[in-house]
């Protein structure tokens, strides 16, 4: 019990920092849309993730030397895009009302994006795969019980966050509240996307 705890609070640590999936799923949530699919995108994305840094990380590293840097500029790219439709919507405004007639997009979209978040993201794997795997090295006879903390841990926040974000709903009635949210949205996809071209 003590190590699923402390796989439990190490994942959780590792994933609570609003970054440009976590930002995703906010408003996904605040919108009401696609909010099952959507975590349940983000929380199997994380499973798999931390079963390969906790059982497999140093025969991936190995055998594929080269797709860290092949994912650095490809999630740049797609996050410096995401961040420019985020702008967009915060200088445009009028998501209240999009939200407000349901305009929830396309499923296939929604997941789409969350898939491109989550595998596109370098840091995902800094935080699965290298540090979640370094910390299980130390539990090498229960490393399955640190692995179905973490992975627990993720399922639990995920879900949190895309429904619990229903209850900001009615401040963000406000359209001022939506432009506010895309900016900061926009900011954190931009950053992320910078830190990866400079290598961070």
């Amino acid at each position: 019990m003590s190590i699923f705890l402390t796989g439990f609070l190490t994942g959780l640590s590792l994933i609570v920092a609003i970054g440009a999936q976590n930002a995703f799923v906010l408003r996904q949530g605040i919108r009401r849309a696609h909010v099952v699919p959507i975590v349940l995108v983000c929380a199997l994305s994380d499973a798999v993730l931390i079963s390969v840094g906790v059982f497999a990380s140093a025969q991936v590293s190995e055998a594929f030397p080269h797709v860290l840097p092949l994912m650095r500029w490809g999630g740049a790219a797609f996050l410096a895009f995401y961040g420019a439709k985020a702008a967009r919507a915060a200088i445009k405004g009028g998501g209240h009302l999009e939200a407000a007639a349901g305009g929830a997009g396309s499923l296939v979209a929604a997941v789409s994006t969350a898939l491109a978040l989550t595998w596109l993201n370098p840091h995902v794997y800094l935080d699965t795969v290298v540090l979640l795997g370094a910390v299980s090295a130390r539990f090498a006879s229960a490393q399955e019980a640190f692995a179905i903390g973490a992975i627990t841990a993720s399922f639990a926040f995920f879900f949190s966050l895309g429904f619990g974000a229903r209850f900001l709903a009615p401040l963000f009635a406000r359209a001022t509240a939506w432009r506010v949210l895309d900016a900061l949205i926009a900011g954190v996809m931009w950053t992320i996307a910078i830190s990866l071209v400079r290598g961070g």
